[in-house]
């Protein structure tokens, strides 16, 4: 499928053609990473990271973990 490249104020712009965008799952604003390998221009859609807190915990070390922080006494309302 073809398309143009557009002006689009000191940049281009490319449409994309519905039928390629729904092949990937892309859609009005979503975000993309754009890269060049061999001369070609490849745009990769930046699925947004999803975290288990299991895997997130299991990167807790010794090394990695702060103790408490003292912030002083309470200065309003605060419920410790």
């Amino acid at each position: 499928m073809a398309t143009r490249i557009l002006k689009w104020g000191n940049s281009l712009g490319l449409r994309i053609p519905k039928p390629l965008a729904e092949q990937v799952g892309i859609e009005a604003g979503v975000r993309v990473e754009i890269v060049v390998r061999g001369g070609r221009l490849i745009l990769k859609p930046l699925r947004p990271a999803s975290y288990r807190l299991d895997d997130l915990l299991r990167r807790v070390t010794r090394a990695n973990l702060h103790r408490e922080v003292d912030t002083g006494a309470a200065t309003g309302r605060e419920a410790w």
